[in-house]
């Protein structure tokens, strides 16, 4: 690893969590020097990732967009997905969203919304605790070092009060998951707002994401109709990503890197 690098990154994290920090508090935070944080973030200034305001306070930059925007134009799982998530919008009346794994969260890459003309927000970008969504679910049941890590990290974090948080109980809905294909999430990460995912597979029968759908937990019935749909849905873009079964049964799960 390199620390010039690491501590850069580190740095952009904490500006993402925080929003606007002077250099004594990043630098608090990052338990580093005032001075080692000052050449950091002055370097970060001049190539637009960071920005001061006028009561010299720090904050993430334009150029963060600018890298964003490129990642989400040149994602093929993201590419490969729109065509399919706006129909199973239609089909479904409910948001859609895609989501892939970063370290023990999922990162929501694209977002649908819900065709009935109501108003809502975009949520790409946003970071969920795998544990607490169906997306993360749908992820972990084939990402079996992602979720050992996981289950062997205690406590989790805890997001509403029906969050499932006991390692038996979520290796058993991971197992669910393997077997049905689809993870469900009731209230776990917003109350009132349930959840049905499934996982997305590319070329290498390894699990690169899922799609899922969004819907209020009144609506979340025994009704299969939702979770056919987006069982089909995940299974088409894992044949434009050139999967050759879905799930893949003829080997253990596995992950990208793997």
């Amino acid at each position: 690893m390199i620390q010039s690098v690491d501590r850069a990154v580190a740095v952009l994290l904490e500006l993402q969590g925080a929003r606007r920090l002077r250099l004594t508090e990043l630098a608090n935070r990052l338990s580093l020097p005032n001075s080692t944080v000052h050449g950091i973030v002055a370097t970060l200034v001049t190539r637009g990732m960071v920005e001061q305001d006028a009561s010299g306070r720090y904050a993430l930059g334009p150029g963060v967009l600018r890298l964003s925007n490129v990642y989400l134009d040149s994602n093929e799982l993201r590419l490969r997905a729109l065509t399919w998530t706006e129909a199973l919008a239609e089909r479904s009346g409910c948001a859609v969203r895609v989501g892939v794994p970063l370290e023990r969260d999922i990162v929501v890459i694209h977002h649908v919304l819900r065709p009935d003309g109501s108003h809502q927000m975009r949520e790409i970008g946003i970071d969920i605790p795998a544990h607490g969504t169906a997306l993360g679910k749908a992820v972990l049941a084939f990402d079996t070092r992602r979720a050992t890590e996981l289950l062997a990290t205690a406590p989790l974090p805890k997001l509403t009060g029906r969050t499932c948080v006991d390692g038996d109980e979520l290796a058993e809905q991971l197992a669910g998951v393997r077997d049905d294909g689809i993870a469900t999430a009731f209230d776990e990460a917003i109350l009132g707002e349930s959840e049905l995912a499934a996982p997305i597979f590319d070329a290498h029968d390894a699990v690169v994401g899922a799609v899922g759908v969004v819907l209020s937990s009144s609506e979340a019935t025994g009704d299969r109709m939702i979770g056919d749909e987006v069982r089909r849905t995940a299974v088409s873009i894992s044949r434009e990503l050139g999967a050759s079964a879905w799930p893949p049964r003829s080997r253990p799960p596995k992950a990208p890197g793997d």
